[in-house]
């Protein structure tokens, strides 16, 4: 039985900066479809842009790594009953979740309990582990939207026919407009990834892998684009004063990723934006020992970037806990800056991705699964 309000608002639970932008885009079809809706939850400074009436910031729940999670559980579990609280009040009429499984799961057990249906969009990467998680989303959700190529049949093995959408980053990315831009020969970019957690771990790496390139080109220059509150003094604390740094703001990330001859990146969504827009980057990923020794043991993929995973194998080369080394990482971007052939090879590799991640539209095509769906509830 479904008790959500026809009338009422659509509820976003959203935890981490892409699930941001891709919600905002979601709203942004949404209201293009039916502008007397309304939104609320929880979301971050793009959706909140597109109208999201922000009860909590996504900021509160943007945790990684199996042990740092646990350390934060008092706190998630008192947010999680003041949501339970608000959605018993509300009652929205329907609930959007965006990636962030751990919480998301959750929300969704309590909407279950109430009727309020649930419609999960950018479909968590339960392939990569705990994919009897599937079994869940079948009980606890309406529908399943998912972004990627193969997740279709992924899910399809557990009895599941998920809508597939295609990527909602080839309506984001102005891509006509940046494959124009020059390149800059000597410029590397720094993506050391969109939480504290990420960056203290990673940002002193590529501090040491910049300082070693110092000693056979002296000439390189190096962008940082700042994560959506992302604290500059914290970046700036964790880099070497003699080595030239500017530090670029987010909403011109795009045009920043275009001008690097290559980047240095944390693992996340962003590796598939600068994939798309044809940059070469060197991944990273640093957890606890014990969140990877748990990790090692549970993860079912071969990679742990999205571009690899579409394409099926190493395109972008992953260096993950002991491996993510100050060497590893110069060495890799002395390659490309040395080495022509190398650096076309990864250039022609991405340049057949963007076939293989759909057409442009899939926050229309997610919006109308999802209005369809209620308007099958309530009709």
């Amino acid at each position: 039985m479904h008790t959500g309000n026809p009338s009422g608002p659509i509820w976003f639970s959203v935890g981490e900066a892409s699930g941001d932008l891709h919600g905002a885009e979601l709203m942004k079809a949404l209201k293009a479809a039916d502008p007397a809706l309304t939104f609320t939850g929880m979301g971050g400074p793009a959706m909140e842009g597109e109208g999201l009436e922000s009860r909590h910031s996504m900021r509160e729940i943007s945790l990684v790594g199996i042990t740092e999670i646990l350390g934060g559980l008092p706190r998630i579990l008192r947010l999680l009953g003041v949501i339970k609280g608000e959605l018993a009040e509300i009652r929205p009429r329907a609930i959007i979740l965006v990636d962030c499984p751990e919480f998301n799961f959750r929300i969704a057990k309590m909407a279950k309990k109430l009727g309020i249906p649930v419609y999960y969009y950018i479909s968590p990467q339960i392939w990569a582990w705990r994919s009897g998680r599937a079994n869940f989303l079948r009980e606890f959700t309406r529908k399943v939207i998912c972004i990627l190529p193969f997740e279709k049949a992924f899910y399809a093995k557990y009895g599941m026919d998920v809508e597939y959408v295609g990527s909602p980053l080839m309506d984001v990315l102005p891509l006509d407009r940046l494959d124009r831009m020059a390149v800059h020969g000597n410029r590397i970019g720094l993506l050391p990834g969109s939480r504290r957690k990420e960056v203290t771990a990673l940002l002193p790496v590529f501090a040491r892998a910049a300082r070693l390139l110092a000693g056979d080109h002296p000439d390189l220059e190096y962008v940082l684009v700042r994560a959506p509150g992302m604290d500059e003094s914290l970046l700036r604390s964790l880099w070497p004063a003699e080595i030239p740094v500017s530090f670029v703001e987010p909403d011109t990330r795009y045009e920043t990723f275009r001008s690097c001859k290559l980047i240095l990146a944390a693992s996340g969504t962003v590796t598939l934006e600068t994939a798309l827009i044809g940059t070469p980057v060197a991944v990273a990923y640093k957890v606890s020992p014990l969140s990877e020794l748990i990790g090692r043991l549970l993860v079912n993929v071969k990679y742990i970037s999205l571009p690899n995973l579409i394409v099926d194998r190493e395109l972008y080369p992953e260096f993950i806990g002991k491996e993510a080394t100050p060497e590893n990482l110069a060495a890799t971007a002395r390659k490309w800056l040395d080495d022509p052939e190398a650096y076309a090879a990864v250039k022609t590799g991405l340049g057949g991705l963007r076939s293989m991640v759909g057409e442009p539209g899939a926050p229309g095509r997610a919006a109308r699964i999802i209005l369809d769906d209620l308007l099958s509830l309530n009709g």
